[in-house]
């Protein structure tokens, strides 16, 4: 069953793969191009009360997404934010960061805080069909750990 959070950031349309404890979605709003969410599916409001399982299998889909990402995107650096302030489930925004803007499917994503903090507030809000050309470029890509 999506958690809030899941559901917020439009689970299932923006699903681009899960485990047993994580969902990696498409962040609809793209401070960078393709920039993620990945939402714990525990019951937990906060880092420390997760299980185990869940940070070993965080570890498990770091590694195989950001091979991914960086085929896709091309990025010069990443960031993970866990902000937490308004989302209660934990969760980390994946944002890849690029100096120089990156086109697809028409749309022209510029990094706007490069090469300071990014600057989430900034980047196109992305359309369904926009979404789901990303969502399937990227699991085309993604290898499950």
């Amino acid at each position: 069953m999506p958690n809030p959070t899941m559901l917020k950031f439009g689970h299932p349309e923006t699903v681009v793969g899960e485990t047993d404890l994580w969902s990696i979605q498409i962040r609809p709003k793209q401070p960078g191009f393709g920039s993620l969410v990945l939402v714990c599916k525990e019951d937990a409001s906060a880092f420390g009360a997760l299980s185990p399982a869940a940070f070993a299998e965080l570890g498990r889909v770091v590694v195989s997404l950001e091979p991914a990402l960086k085929r896709l995107a091309g990025y010069d650096k990443i960031n993970y934010l866990m902000l937490m302030m308004v989302d209660p489930d934990v969760h980390f925004h994946v944002i890849p960061r690029h100096e120089t803007p990156r086109a697809f499917e028409g749309v022209t994503f510029v990094d706007a805080g490069w090469p300071g903090p990014p600057a989430l507030g900034e980047g196109p809000e992305l359309d369904a069909r926009t979404i789901a050309a990303l969502r399937a470029a990227l699991t085309a890509l993604w290898t499950a750990p």
